[in-house]
């Protein structure tokens, strides 16, 4: 079970004014409150520091430089230092008894991964609501947002955190929620309640939400044609949205080309689609003439908005469709953790700048991670068994978990077949994964890590740094590949392919060797 009260609060913000609501919501709420309040500043470049209300709740703010929310809601969980990260947009509000019903809400069973808030969005009551209204009052009935979500932090650990390929507000919560039930975790509702006022909304929002389909490109990628179903919703519009922007295309070019049977019958289709459109969204509207004039005029914008952002999103999808590999095999010392000879004491384990991050993508991305280590102080007789996984551990709670551990506890001298530049090591960690050394890549920084890739036919990638020697660099950039820090050569992964099917395994629960 949870021990009670142990939450943080992460809130990703542009600086709106409803933050403040929301921290005084938190603030006064009754019960005991979080253990700290994390705000995400995401307003891009140098900006004047948050404008906050008085509060008794102990707060802290982090920037992440406008990168987007998925990439906001990381740094603040990362920064977040409790059992459970609770998530909150800068809008919402909640309930008075908030505190009191997230202390039960988050008292659940080890195999609870997640727990999410009831929403509930306050509508008039004197007029029938706007389709900007009717939009937000959706989240009501949607599953897994981020609105009010809580995530156990060894959950967003294990599965990498939120993909920040979605740039968007958009897509991706359903996309950490899939990937952490894929991992075993079970997801559940809640009792505390939370409300998401609805924002006035600009006379052409709904054709700029039309964004979002590049986004649903990105989720049939990862989870094939059948996403929708798996996250709850039904079919979407844009099969009807292509056919009313075809039909609109047929009349264009064939009243130029002076067809004028085909153009009138193109522009009958398009405009009786468009009308029907147009009449289904008018229709639960208030009819004001502001709102028709509104639903008309976007009717007409949204299938080829919609269609132009969905094709834009295939494109980028397939441009970079090509296979993945199976695995990411890393040495230890000098590539994720700062070399200290032979090291058997976890305390001083520090890991090298960027590593928790460069790890957490391929995490996000469903990629298995593995470390391959040569530990020759256990055969020299400077470190036991004992050490070195007590130094492993200490290097997974550090940076999150790992898929597979191997390290070669001999010396030069013992002739093993495991010690690098031999391919042991690399084979083992592979037949342990179930797939083949050519399928993975190999990141390490001496000349052994990528002679021993080499030798098992995986990819190599040095990642030098001043203990490397010249010639083993000079000597990788002819038979491998070299990268300046361990996030290049991440990102050099990545960028040479995109993964098909982003699914995540369950992690090995296994002891760090």
């Amino acid at each position: 079970m949870t021990a009670r009260g142990d939450y943080a609060v992460v809130i990703p913000t542009m600086g709106r004014d409803s933050l403040a609501g929301t921290l005084a919501a938190l603030d006064t709420g009754r019960g005991p409150g979080p253990r700290e309040v994390v705000l995400v500043d995401d307003r891009p470049g140098p900006r004047e520091p948050l404008p906050l209300p008085r509060s008794e709740l102990p707060i802290r703010v982090v920037r992440s430089g406008g990168r987007g929310p998925a990439a906001a809601r990381n740094i603040g969980w990362r920064e977040a230092d409790a059992e459970w990260v609770v998530f909150l947009d800068d809008d919402v509000v909640p309930a008075a008894d908030w505190r009191e019903r997230i202390e039960d809400d988050l008292d659940v069973g080890p195999d609870v991964g997640a727990c999410q808030a009831d929403i509930v969005v306050p509508l008039p009551t004197e007029r029938r609501p706007t389709d900007g209204e009717r939009d937000t009052a959706a989240l009501a009935d949607a599953l897994w947002i981020t609105a009010d979500m809580a995530y156990r932090r060894e959950v967003l650990s294990a599965c990498g955190g939120f993909d920040e390929e979605f740039r968007r507000a958009f897509r991706e919560d359903a996309d950490l929620a899939l990937r952490v039930q894929a991992a075993g975790w079970r997801l559940v509702n809640g009792a505390r309640v939370t409300s998401h006022p609805a924002r006035p909304a600009g006379f052409f929002a709904s054709v700029r939400a039309q964004r979002g389909n590049a986004d649903n490109a990105i989720m049939r990628r990862k989870y094939g044609k059948r996403w929708r179903m798996r996250i709850g919703e039904g079919r979407g519009r844009i099969r009807r949205h292509l056919a009313i922007t075809v039909a609109g295309g047929i009349a264009l070019v064939a009243s130029a080309l002076g067809a004028r049977r085909a153009a009138a019958c193109g522009g009958a289709v398009w405009l009786g689609l468009t009308a029907e459109f147009a009449a289904r969204r008018i229709a639960p509207g208030p009819g004001t003439p502001d709102e028709v004039a509104r639903m008309l005029v976007t009717s007409v914008l949204i299938p080829p908005a919609a269609c132009l952002h969905r094709l834009r999103g295939e494109v980028e999808v397939r441009a970079g469709a090509r296979e993945m590999p199976a695995a990411v095999l890393f040495d230890r010392d000098d590539t994720l953790v700062h070399d200290v000879p032979y090291n058997g004491d976890p305390a001083r384990v520090r890991p090298v700048s960027g590593a928790r991050e460069a790890l957490d993508r391929l995490r996000v991305a469903g990629i298995p991670i593995g470390v391959v280590s040569n530990q020759s102080g256990v055969a020299r007789g400077l470190l036991r068994d004992e050490d070195v996984a007590a130094v492993n551990g200490a290097v997974q709670r550090l940076l999150g978990p790992f898929d597979i551990w191997q390290w070669c506890p001999h010396d030069e001298e013992d002739g093993c077949g495991c010690r690098k530049p031999k391919p042991g090591l690399i084979e083992r960690a592979a037949a342990r994964l179930r797939v083949l050394p050519r399928s993975c890549v190999v990141i390490g920084d001496t000349g052994a890590d990528v002679a021993a890739a080499l030798a098992a036919g995986a990819r190599a990638i040095l990642v030098p740094t001043e203990r490397t020697r010249t010639e083993e660099t000079t000597r990788a950039l002819v038979e491998a590949e070299v990268a300046p820090t361990l996030e290049a050569a991440v990102a050099r992964v990545l960028r040479d392919g995109r993964v098909r099917a982003a699914t995540r395994r369950p992690v090995r629960q296994e002891v760090p060797r």
